[in-house]
């Protein structure tokens, strides 16, 4: 497997991962999570225009995974990032997020953000691991604020979010 960036073919697969990648969320009692429809393919595509758009990938089978950024008041924004539960726990949500912070540090941005729910086992707890840290309302940016407006809008502070950071190390 290897990160390559999303080309135009990849925008309707990046769906697919998505929506077998949302299914997990019936195991959490978050269906309306898991039925929730995938990114536009036109969203997707800004994305990739923006050259902030990936997958893991072989050329065997095509992707098993993608993550979609944005930069959000001067930080890399993870918008999503979703892996085939086939190819769940190999790494490759980790490798992904390692791409997105040598773009932030290519891009000389201090950091990369996400928001994400708090207590599904794949998603904060996950987060932590990979070295981000809760970031609480008082430190929360503008553009984070609007962020988590758009979700709550859109129902999902229905379950407990937050936002995350994780410091862009320069090499």
């Amino acid at each position: 497997m290897y990160i390559r960036d999303v080309c135009s073919d990849d925008l309707p697969v990046l769906q697919d991962i998505e929506v077998a990648a949302g299914r997990l969320f019936h195991e959490v009692s978050m269906p309306e999570i898991a039925n929730d429809p995938p990114p536009s393919v036109e969203r997707l595509a800004e994305h990739q225009r923006a050259g902030l758009a990936w997958v893991v990938t072989d050329d065997e089978t095509g992707p098993a995974g993608y993550l979609v950024a944005d930069e959000v008041d001067g930080n890399l924004h993870i918008e999503q990032l979703s892996v085939l539960p086939s190819h769940g726990r190999r790494g490759l949500g980790r490798t992904l997020i390692a791409r997105a912070e040598r773009e932030a540090a290519d891009r000389g941005l201090p950091a990369v953000t996400l928001t994400t729910f708090l207590s599904v086992p794949w998603n904060a707890p996950y987060y932590l691991r990979c070295g981000f840290e809760v970031i609480g309302r008082e430190r929360e940016t503008a553009g984070l604020r609007r962020i988590r407006a758009q979700e709550a809008e859109a129902g999902l502070d229905q379950w407990p979010r937050v936002c995350m950071r994780k410091a862009v190390v320069r090499a």
